[in-house]
């Protein structure tokens, strides 16, 4: 769907079919309900849909459906975690822990984290952040312990969009300072959900695509975490975030509230407007944290395997413990339309204005 061509009656229909995005409106209709308690673990290296959704977290939270406990990064870069403090900042929250992969981990090149490193006229940062390397962050799996020991039981969902080499390791942690219980039962106690981006399940114009990227990057990591994960895990295949392309007038136009954003300019960087980006980080985020609203319809209870060679299987059992999303054509508008407005919300500052 290109965005700006939509015709008029499709487009208020999609608008209509819409939930409305209004703050206040978002918090009453959850009334009672306990914000998400999230863990977001993201390569933000190769593409930009891991910014995207990083932003969307923020806006999330900025409704009262959920609080970023810690971001993991998946992928070897120095300029990853800077990258993600700075965009934690731009939205107000600086002081959330980061944790990265470290060596042996993938190591991925960028398009856009060197925005990082951009000084404005008077020679300040451009994007301001206080984490200059990644060499600096504690490791993922530290962070990963320490966070999830602080928990209640069952709370935590984890969206991870990038590789799967840090869950595997927290599955393979020991007992450390933070918990007596190994990472496995760690995760038992603490998660109650995985959303992860991975895997290929349903044809695309007749060809399955099961070789999907964040799983073949580190296939063993993958294997580890199918077959040891404890919890329910969903995952968002290649063809849901391929179905959902982020308009690229999104990006042209609703980010023009800040003279610069990270958001906006890591999108151009990676591939200029008019492209339109797929939105596969972006999918496992809203299923993870508004997983009542409906937006995807679910695959039977099943097991998902990951193959030697990173192709993904689905087997269908009733005491299965993962699902995958399934996305129709008739949610399409309603959940662009959700991805779009979450996005591209602007920060909110003390007492919830906007700048």
């Amino acid at each position: 769907m290109q965005w700006g061509i939509l015709p008029m009656a499709a487009a208020a229909t999609a608008f209509a079919l819409a939930f409305s995005l209004d703050s206040s409106s978002a918090r009453a209709d959850d009334a009672g309900a306990e914000a998400v308690r999230l863990i977001f673990d993201t390569d933000i290296c190769g593409d930009c849909d891991d910014v995207l959704a990083l932003g969307m977290i923020h806006a999330l939270q900025s409704r009262g459906h959920c609080r970023l406990l810690a971001v993991t990064v998946s992928a070897d870069n120095d300029q990853a975690a800077p990258f993600v403090d700075a965009v934690n900042t731009f939205y107000g929250r600086a002081d959330i822990p980061i944790g990265v992969v470290g060596k042996r981990g993938v190591v991925e090149k960028s398009a856009f984290l060197s925005l990082v490193d951009e000084k404005d006229a008077s020679g300040r940062d451009r994007y301001p952040h206080d984490l200059r390397s990644g060499r600096s962050a504690p490791s993922a799996t530290e962070v990963l312990r320490r966070t999830l020991a602080a928990q209640p039981d069952h709370s935590v969902v984890i969206a991870q969009v990038g590789f799967f080499t840090n869950l595997a390791r927290l599955l393979d942690s020991p007992a450390d300072a933070h918990s007596p219980l190994d990472g496995r039962e760690l995760v038992r106690r603490k998660v109650r959900l995985l959303s992860l981006m991975a895997g290929s399940f349903t044809p695309i114009e007749g060809n399955l695509r099961d070789l999907e990227y964040n799983v073949v990057r580190d296939v063993p990591s993958a294997r580890i975490v199918a077959a040891r994960w404890p919890t329910p895990m969903v995952y968002s295949g290649f063809e849901i975030g391929i179905a959902l392309p982020y308009p690229a007038v999104s990006i042209e136009r609703d980010y023009r509230y800040a003279p610069h954003h990270p958001l906006a300019d890591a999108y151009i960087r990676r591939n200029p407007p008019p492209h339109n980006r797929p939105t596969w980080d972006l999918t496992s985020v809203l299923y993870g944290v508004l997983a009542a609203r409906n937006y995807f319809d679910l695959s039977p209870a099943g097991t998902i395997a990951v193959e030697e060679d990173g192709h993904t299987r689905f087997t269908a059992s009733s005491g299965g413990s993962h699902r995958y999303l399934i996305l129709r054509p008739d949610q399409k508008p309603r959940v662009l339309e959700a991805l779009v407005q979450l996005s591209s919300q602007p920060p909110c500052r003390a007492g919830g204005s906007r700048p």
